[in-house]
């Protein structure tokens, strides 16, 4: 029996608006030109969640493809640069003054933080070398997805949950499995003939020349948490060589430039191995010290200095080891 036709924006959104295309607020059955973030996120949230009760269904299909439907409008809107020139396009003529709040500032706006567990934060931030954002995560002071909106709020990009939102499977053939570990982003799906990739962290601008030259697109960061991106690459890259990836990268001088960026280390992971290198080593110069004055008795400055340097070296050995040992890690 043939399923019955069905208008999916009337149906299940409870749109009236008879002229097609939506635009995104229409979609989004938001006012127009919306600015606030978070009312954006929520109601996208909202309406995912009921369209997902039919993706088992006779409209299985309809389903995924309004729920991509809503996936781009969400990330175009909460993208600031991609929605000051949809916005543009629609007519809008005052912006406003468009001052980008930190992270900080969101946080403790939306209460999501203590001004106390924040002062906490900043300090183990500035001992360890850690960006506020990384601080609050590994203080476990807020939820990680709660921190990384706040974050991709603050460098005016979009938030992305990949448990939410379905990745263009198609793309995937193009990625290099290398490239996805080294550097945490995997493409998400294309709009507005942009390629949308997820990472914690804006890409680097050699990782974007990579993937221009892999997809022949523009690339446009998606911000997603850490948990998030290492479990979508242990699901999607499992198994896949690097083989699929330099299908793209016919020519020799793009064959090149792909390989050339696989070598080094993002910033943001070099500074992450280096930190916990040099943390490896001041615990170690402190244990051998506090086991040398147990088992040795210190009679002169000579001896002394021979426990520093015995310290020291150990320390080296341990701190070297473990940097070497991190940046071997996929």
């Amino acid at each position: 029996m043939a399923k019955k036709p069905i208008d999916v924006y009337r149906d299940w959104l409870g749109i009236e608006e008879t002229q097609r295309p939506l635009n995104y607020y229409q979609l989004l059955k938001l006012p127009l030109f919306e600015d606030d973030v978070n009312k954006i996120r929520e109601q996208y949230r909202k309406l995912n969640a009921y369209v997902r009760k039919y993706a088992t269904g006779d409209y299985a299909f309809e389903s995924q493809q309004l729920l991509n439907e809503l996936a781009k409008a969400m990330l175009c809107l909460t993208d600031a640069q991609r929605k000051r020139e949809y916005d543009a396009m629609l007519g809008r003529k005052d912006f406003g003054e468009g001052v980008r709040r930190t992270v900080e500032e969101i946080l403790l706006a939306n209460k999501a933080i203590t001004p106390e567990a924040l002062e906490r934060a900043r300090r183990f931030a500035q001992a360890v070398g850690l960006p506020i954002h990384d601080a609050i995560i590994q203080q476990k002071l807020v939820p990680p997805d709660v921190v990384m909106q706040a974050y991709a709020e603050s460098q005016g990009l979009p938030f992305v949950d990949l448990q939410e939102t379905a990745i263009d499977m198609a793309l995937l053939d193009k990625m290099p499995a290398a490239l996805a570990r080294q550097y945490s982003c995997l493409p998400v799906m294309v709009d507005d003939n942009q390629l949308l990739v997820a990472s914690p962290f804006p890409l680097n601008p050699d990782v974007e020349e990579t993937l221009r030259h892999l997809y022949g697109l523009p690339v446009r960061s998606v911000i997603t948490t850490p948990i998030g991106i290492n479990a979508a690459i242990t699901r999607y890259m499992s198994g896949r060589g690097d083989g699929r990836g330099q299908k793209a990268a016919a020519a020799p001088q793009k064959a090149a430039a792909t390989q050339k960026t696989f070598a080094p280390r993002s910033p943001e992971r070099f500074r992450q191995d280096l930190q916990y290198a040099i943390v490896a080593f001041n615990l170690t110069v402190i244990i051998l010290m506090l086991a040398q004055f147990m088992l040795r008795t210190v009679y002169d400055w000579s001896t002394l200095f021979g426990m520093i340097i015995l310290a020291v070296i150990g320390g080296l050995i341990v701190g070297a080891g473990t940097f070497v040992y991190l940046s071997r890690r996929p």
